[in-house]
């Protein structure tokens, strides 16, 4: 770090000030560069505290903010595929609609920058200015936040490497996981002081990970590392944390102003867009929102565990905090009761929430016993798509399914041929395919003139460019969605 531009401008900037010379040796340097910082929130020339601290945040902010035009593609794309999977039909990516975009990215960062800057600089972190630098400077070289559960109900996780295109907010910023990681790094620096035969080994704080598996972790000595885990490992969100469901919904109504439910979600680590200001308004507009705040160890109310947003009287989505935003495996029946105040609306997502239950179910068993017939029926889906509440697919299906023959395993439980199961479009239209996995997408036909469907159909079949149905046989069942109804080309 000593080497870094920055240290060495500070330094130049100091010895042309004072006259003095700064010593060579790295840690002065550095030291030097720690306390311009400093310099710049306790002004002499009349300006406030608070005009220091601002004038570093638009430092920063011009720094690791994103600029609109390494925003890419894939965002707006990403926005168009949740709008028809949330049911709004085609959304055209205008330039109004890039435009709202782009602005809720950049203000979602920084806003998410900001906090770590207030934080770093107020009265409650009396951290040494080098861990303040390395945190900080960790946090905006950190993406998004991946988490990973394995069967034996450890938990690790991990963020991606921020880069210049990444359009996601800063990593949440909680106090009590960055006390865990100061302190965590504190000791192993003191001890690493020490002479070989007076070591000992760190204490090992984590919740979800064994000895050997800490030692690792902070081996590595980066803070990226360290904070994922501590941060996916709160008290409230742990096994038993999760298991305390008791609580209470609260309504934030249409129309009203979106600081007290934005502030309500800071510091967890959720993957819900309504954590940013700009989003919870727009979407404040559109409709009310339910929030069930679980116990926390205080026996408060506080913990975010699902949210109910409204498009007027129709429920627009339900999210969890498990990865996908899909639910946890322990907070269905809370779900379940607050669905039936919905009328008809509750009823879907009660469906929903009984995938869910199920999904979960298979997934405990499947830890000391072999996946039943059943157990497969449901996970291919051959009844009915499994809905939850995410955005994609529930990820569990396939870590289920991982590794299985699955033609042989859909033949099994229909008790056919695997030779009538297709995972193909040209399989499909084969003839004599009882089952087809998946979507099937015929865009390019226009009539259905020797085509031949297989029995039942798991996924969504499109046949939007027929212009006529003579001579079509449709499947007795398709699990998805069926795209009837195009025009003739040209019309």
């Amino acid at each position: 770090m000593h080497q870094s531009k920055e240290v060495e401008s500070a330094k130049k900037r100091k010895e042309e000030k004072t006259g003095e010379v700064i010593p060579q040796s790295p840690e002065v340097q550095i030291q030097n560069y720690l306390d311009r910082f400093q310099e710049i929130i306790d002004r002499e020339n009349g300006q406030s505290r608070q005009d220091g601290i601002e004038a570093i945040k638009r430092f920063m902010r011009r720094r690791f903010v994103i600029q609109s035009e390494d925003i890419p593609e894939s965002v707006f794309l990403l926005e168009q595929r949740i709008a028809r999977q949330l049911g709004h039909g085609h959304v055209e990516i205008t330039e109004e609609f890039k435009k709202r975009k782009i602005k809720e990215i950049i203000d979602n960062q920084v806003q998410s920058l900001d906090k770590w800057i207030d934080y770093l600089s107020s009265e409650d972190a009396t951290y040494p200015d080098w861990a303040k630098y390395w945190a900080f400077r960790s946090v905006t070289e950190m993406g998004k936040l991946k988490r990973k559960e394995g069967k034996d109900g450890s938990i690790t996780a991990s963020f991606s490497k921020r880069k210049k295109d990444t359009a996601s907010a800063f990593p949440p910023m909680n106090p009590r996981a960055l006390a865990l990681v100061v302190d965590t790094i504190t000791k192993q620096v003191q001890e690493k002081q020490k002479p070989k035969k007076k070591r000992m080994p760190l204490k090992n704080i984590s919740k979800k990970l064994d000895d050997a598996a800490f030692r690792q972790l902070t081996s590595t000595e980066s803070f990226s590392k360290i904070y994922a885990q501590f941060l996916v490992e709160l008290p409230e969100y742990s096994t038993e944390g999760l298991q305390e469901i008791r609580g209470e919904w609260v309504k934030y109504d249409q129309g009203s102003k979106p600081d007290t439910f934005v502030k309500s979600l800071e510091g967890y680590p959720l993957e819900w867009c309504t954590a940013g200001y700009d989003t919870a308004e727009s979407q404040l507009q559109g409709g009310d929102f339910y929030v069930y705040y679980s116990l926390n160890e205080d026996g408060n109310a506080h913990v975010p565990r699902v949210a109910i947003r409204m498009e007027q009287e129709r429920i627009a989505e339900v999210r969890g905090i498990a990865p996908n935003q899909e639910v946890d495996p322990y907070i269905s029946p809370v779900i379940e009761e607050k669905m039936e105040e919905f009328g008809k609306e509750g009823e879907i997502y009660q469906k929903r929430s009984r995938d869910m239950k199920q999904l979960t179910d298979i997934e405990m068993r499947s830890q000391h016993q072999e996946l039943t017939r059943e157990d497969l029926r449901f996970l291919y889906e051959i009844d009915g798509q499994i809905e939850g509440f995410g955005y994609s697919g529930d990820p569990r299906i396939d870590e289920l399914l991982e590794g299985r023959d699955r033609r042989l395993d859909i033949a099994t439980v229909l008790q056919v041929s695997p030779e009538q199961i297709s995972f193909s479009q040209e399989e499909a239209i084969a003839g004599d395919i009882v089952f087809h996995y998946g979507d099937l997408n015929f865009l390019r036909l226009t009539s259905a003139e020797g085509l031949t469907l297989p029995e039942s159909v798991g996924g969504s079949l499109n046949l939007w460019r027929l212009t006529s149905a003579e001579g079509l046989t449709l499947p007795e069942s398709v699990g998805g969605d069926l795209y009837l109804g195009g025009r003739a080309e040209g019309e």
